[in-house]
């Protein structure tokens, strides 16, 4: 981890080839690229910024539509999409015909958005609707048969599914042998072109070229409601009957974010302008949330990701699966108190659950001989509702593809996936269902959730490894980080922190970006929270920053701070972001990796 001050190595910032994190970190830029300059006289911004973007690969001309991202612009014809007409169709009908309908979504942050937008919708116009969110261990992901007799014997005159429903062959089936038309809106992969009903919306679906594949179900959804008001104004209704769909965006923003999609093109201009609207407070359920959670001043794409999606996902994980749509649709200031209180307090055993089944998860890990190219653990005692953070935990702490499943009451292994970019394990957990080593499973390139006998799990634990140790030598071999620019702590001020928010919302396909801080004395640190580290850097020059390592406590990143309180200068690296707190605002380095000079 030796190194010198020196950026002169071609493209190694500092000469990192191995820092405490086992990485080498390496320019995002060539030092002779002349497109910072380029974007930086286009748009008038900060140097620093026109970096990270070029480093993104934004270009002069692309630049301001990054910066200030319009809707108007973005948005493509919703009739790009299969099947939109025959959508917007079905749901115009239904509003003519004052029509009960059926909801179906998914126990996540994404299907609770993509439910409460249509349900907002459709009561703007009169239309009732019924919902129903799946239990997560009684019922399972997706439409199933139960359920949907429950729903007609409501009486509903049409049934969408959110978020969910585009394999669903055999409970889609069912529906249509009821003479329910059917309306699927999802997201997930697709293998074939899904159940025959009346419409299926889905930019994954292999026969449609939109080019929409990075939205989330509640874009999707969004897109389908864009759709619905034009044919409704074919039909005659005018635009004061209509709902204004822009004072729904918070919702779509949220989704967007708490689901991990790519952050580009519209996706961009959704969580810019929903952000707006969330800030606004006109959506009480949300509004309840933002209170409970305890937050102030301005809402960022980190509140949704981290602090309001992980509770509304409570309920789903540990709790009432139906309390995040619920809190979302809710009008009624008193319930979505009650209820913002709840998820907050369920969310807060949620972690405590959630710690200790990840240690017990490490500790399986590290028992092993060798390390997998693909984490594959179970216990019979974890709880459902974790599997999925515990996966996300092992692959943060190991940089591979982690599976982590738990014990069904019908003695099958059911569990959640998260992998890393470039190593797509939806289409590998398609694959062992095709194969007959998984029951069921989905998802995306980055997540996905399977079921596995017990007699099958050494064959399915084989067949995965097989299918992916290509692709993960490739991304694990060399690890590196990418470094966006080398900074001091006095460089790290409140201007660079408004630049750099400029060009926000950061997430998948637009990382945030890393900066590293070149021989900065650690002058304190200490363990705070559940397994954090705080540090304070000083550049020696009386200047110092305050840093934090998240979950860090027990790692070699968490000790090496620990350790260099008492010794000499470090090179660290991490994301800057506005820290606020009873109204002042400063800096934050979010640390992610060290290295010895």
């Amino acid at each position: 981890m030796r190194s010198s001050i020196s950026t002169e190595a071609g493209d190694l910032v500092l000469n990192i080839d191995r820092s405490v994190g086992v990485q080498r970190w390496l320019r995002r830029l060539a030092a002779d690229d002349r497109r910072p300059a380029a974007i930086q006289q286009a748009t008038d911004c900060d140097p620093v910024l026109a970096k990270v973007l070029a480093g993104r690969d934004v270009t002069p001309v692309d630049a301001p539509n990054i910066l200030n991202p319009a809707l108007r612009t973005l948005m493509p014809d919703p009739s790009v999409l299969r099947d939109m007409d025959a959508a917007a169709s079905l749901l115009a009908d239904a509003v003519e015909a004052k029509a009960t309908v059926g909801l179906f979504g998914d126990y996540d942050v994404d299907g609770a958005s993509s439910c409460a937008l249509m349900a907002r919708w459709l009561r703007a116009l009169d239309v009732t609707p019924r919902v129903h969110i799946p239990d997560r261990i009684a019922e399972g992901y997706g439409p199933n048969i139960p359920a949907i007799d429950s729903l007609a014997g409501e009486g509903i005159d049409l049934l969408i599914t959110l978020d969910c429903g585009a394999t669903s062959h055999e409970a889609l089936a069912h529906a249509k042998n009821l003479d329910l038309p059917v309306l699927v809106l999802d997201h997930h992969q697709m293998r074939d072109l899904g159940p025959e009903i009346d419409a299926l919306i889905n930019p994954n679906r292999p026969d449609d070229t939109s080019g929409l594949g990075h939205l989330c179900a509640a874009g999707v959804t969004f897109m389908v409601l864009v759709a619905a008001n034009r044919e409704l104004r074919g039909r005659g209704y005018g635009a004061d009957k209509l709902p204004d769909l822009l004072t729904l965006l918070d919702l779509v923003a949220l989704a967007t974010v708490a689901d991990v999609v790519p952050l580009s093109g519209l996706n961009r201009a959704f969580v810019v302008k929903g952000l707006a609207v969330a800030q606004a407070r006109t959506n009480r359920g949300l509004a309840a949330l933002i209170e409970s959670a305890r937050l102030s001043g301005p809402l960022r794409p980190y509140h949704f990701g981290f602090v309001l999606g992980p509770r509304i996902n409570a309920g789903g994980r540990i709790g009432d699966v139906a309390m995040g749509a619920r809190l979302l649709m809710s009008d009624d200031p008193e319930e979505a108190r009650l209820v913002a209180a709840e998820l907050d307090t369920l969310n807060a055993q949620r972690q405590a659950i959630e710690v200790e089944a990840v240690e017990s998860a490490v500790a399986l890990v590290e028992r092993e001989s060798e390390m997998p190219s693909v984490i594959m653990v179970r216990d019979d005692g974890w709880h459902q509702g974790v599997v999925g953070l515990i996966a996300a935990r092992l692959k943060e702490r190991f940089h591979r593809p982690a599976l982590a499943f738990t014990l069904t009451p019908e003695g099958q292994w059911t569990g959640s996936a998260r992998s890393i970019p470039g190593v797509d394990i939806g289409q590998a957990v398609h694959g062992l269902v095709e194969a007959g080593h998984a029951v069921k499973g989905g998802g995306h390139a980055m997540a996905a959730g399977l079921t596995v006998e017990d007699t099958a799990w050494p064959a399915a634990q084989a067949a995965l490894q097989a299918l992916l140790e290509e692709s993960i030598r490739s991304r694990t071999a060399t690890r590196s980080l990418s470094i966006d620019a080398v900074l001091t702590a006095s460089a790290a001020s409140m201007r660079l922190i408004d630049a750099i928010e400029s060009a926000a919302p950061y997430g998948t396909g637009f990382p945030e970006p890393v900066f590293a801080f070149a021989s900065h004395r650690i002058t304190y640190a200490g363990q705070v929270g559940t397994g954090h580290i705080r540090a304070t850097l000083s550049d020696g020059q009386g200047t110092n920053l305050s840093g934090i390592a998240f979950r860090a406590a027990g790692t070699p990143l968490g000790d090496a701070l620990l350790a260099a309180r008492e010794g000499g200068p470090v090179h660290v690296a991490g994301t800057l972001s506005r820290n606020s707190w009873q109204g002042r605002d400063s800096v934050q380095l979010r640390i992610v990796d060290v290295a010895n000079p």
